[in-house]
């Protein structure tokens, strides 16, 4: 078993931070919906 490549190194810290941006992304679109919402029931 050798070493990790150089694709390694890079692809595998590079598709985390992929998903770290879809989840940042995905969660801030659901809590700007979220006080949306609340700010809509308030106003009833």
């Amino acid at each position: 078993m050798g070493l990790p490549t150089i694709e390694h190194i890079v692809f595998i810290p590079g598709i985390l931070l992929v998903g770290i941006a879809l989840g940042y992304v995905a969660g801030a679109r659901a809590a700007r919906a979220e006080l949306k919402r609340r700010d809509h029931a308030r106003k009833r």
